[in-house]
């Protein structure tokens, strides 16, 4: 077993700090100790040997020439908000982390885009848009803390998506760090271009296996002009709540949120927030030309479903509706260590899936509580449960739920990735000869296969 393997720092360590400044090597151990572990409820066996805090893409090409003349593994990171597992870094392993990269560095009024470092913030992201007129449509519900990068990473989609679509519609092109050390730059800022095969569209939903993206170009879209309508309603059950936003997009309408919060999942947030509610929420929210009519014709089917319905365009009111969902997995933290799911089912199958979700976990006997963005059939089911590792009966009662989503059509992840968490089923979905050709793609990006081991593929 080589001194990387077994978790020493290998002897060209001090070769990488030769090339990079003082600050940017770390090896700490208390700073290296949180590496071991993302928002997944995962956690490494050991801590890894260094962290490269990059500041500039020469330090990411300083750190992957380094690894690729020393064969040692690489962990791409960033804020380490992840859900799948994807940037947990173990012993004899090198992180390094564009978590500081986050500047704007440039936005055209004209051409409706603009260049980002891979740290920024989501949230922070739109905020100095905002005063260009501009909008990063993405929106993960962990805007606040998740990265553009990480979005990159794991094509994310969010509350949005339904309407204004993930990740891969919004990123025209890329910077990206090869596992060599090499530079290329994927992609155009032409609204066309079809030159070659879209590496961009491939480095995106890759989870750190195919490169390390130091920067984006990113298709931006005017703020939308008018009010924002918002509807809130409770049902007594899932499988009706489900029906009515089936019913929704049934009449073609397209708005911009619609989620469903299930029924353990409102239970938990009431005590956690302390407000009164129970039963299964739908947030529907309209925007654009006809927001108003548009959330009137919600409200009616919602109504017409049984829902106890709220609708207003007034902006503080609108807040504390939209808040029942982006809170949820803060008050699903409270009550223990989490573990969220991410399987996509068509949407005329969401009510079946719901109904899956909880005969699997009464028949383990876990606790489960499932939201879902219903308006594309994206839905989290996430365990709570003591301890930091997940039981035998957890994972026995994932494994049922990913079966059955698999059966109805769906898909194993439709936004977290896969990580360390779902490798396990994936020629459940993919089968084998399509894995073989991912994982030769795989290996003509990275032939040491030094690029985050051991995940995704």
């Amino acid at each position: 077993m080589s001194a990387a393997a077994a978790g020493a720092p290998p002897a060209g360590l001090d070769a990488l700090r030769a090339v990079l400044p003082a600050h940017v090597l770390v090896t700490d151990p208390a700073r290296l100790e949180p590496m071991r572990a993302d928002k997944s409820g995962h956690r490494s066996a050991a801590a890894p040997l260094a962290i490269v805090e990059a500041e500039a893409a020469s330090h990411v090409q300083a750190a992957m020439r380094w690894a690729s003349e020393h064969g040692v593994p690489v962990v791409p990171r960033a804020a380490g908000t992840g859900l799948a597992g994807g940037a947990i870094a173990g012993g004899g392993e090198l992180v390094v982390s564009v978590d500081t990269m986050r500047r704007v560095l440039d936005v055209s009024l004209i051409d409706q885009s603009c260049v980002v470092e891979p740290g920024i913030r989501n949230a922070e992201l739109n905020e100095l848009l905002a005063a260009h007129g501009l909008w990063w449509p993405p929106d993960p519900a962990s805007r606040a803390i998740s990265t553009v990068g990480g979005n990159i990473a794991t094509n994310a989609g969010g509350l949005l998506c339904a309407k204004y679509g993930v990740t891969r519609e919004w990123v025209l092109a890329l910077d990206v760090v090869l596992a060599d050390g090499s530079l290329i730059s994927t992609g155009h800022r032409t609204v066309k271009g079809v030159t070659g095969l879209d590496l961009t569209a491939l480095m995106i939903g890759s989870e750190g296996t195919l490169g390390i993206v130091v920067g984006a170009t990113l298709k931006l879209r005017p703020i939308v002009e008018g009010a924002v309508w918002t509807v809130g309603a409770f049902f007594d059950d899932e499988a009706t709540a489900a029906a009515a936003c089936t019913a929704i997009t049934a009449a073609r309408i397209r708005p911009a949120i619609m989620e469903l919060v299930g029924i353990d999942a409102v239970s938990m947030l009431a005590a956690y927030s302390g407000q009164p509610m129970e039963g299964a929420f739908v947030l529907v929210q309209t925007d654009d030309l006809g927001a108003a009519a548009t959330s009137e014709t919600v409200a009616q089917i919602l109504a017409a479903h049984g829902g106890r319905v709220e609708r207003t365009d007034d902006a503080s009111r609108s807040d504390v509706l939209v808040q029942v969902r982006r809170q949820v997995h803060f008050a699903l933290e409270s009550f223990g260590t989490v573990l969220v799911e991410d399987i996509a089912v068509p949407r005329s199958r969401m009510a079946e899936m719901f109904r899956a979700c909880h005969e699997a976990a009464a028949r383990h006997g876990v606790r489960l509580a499932v939201t879902a963005h219903a308006g594309d059939g994206n839905l989290h089911p996430t365990f709570v449960f003591d301890g930091e590792v997940p039981s035998d009966a957890v994972w026995a009662c994932a494994n049922e739920v990913f079966a059955a989503g698999i059966a109805l059509g769906g898909t194993l992840t439709g936004e977290h990735g896969v990580g360390i968490l779902k490798r396990r089923w994936l020629i459940d979905e993919l089968g084998e000869r399509q894995l073989a050709l991912q994982r030769a793609v795989k290996a003509a990006f990275d032939p040491q296969g030094i690029l985050n081991p051991g995940k995704a593929l």
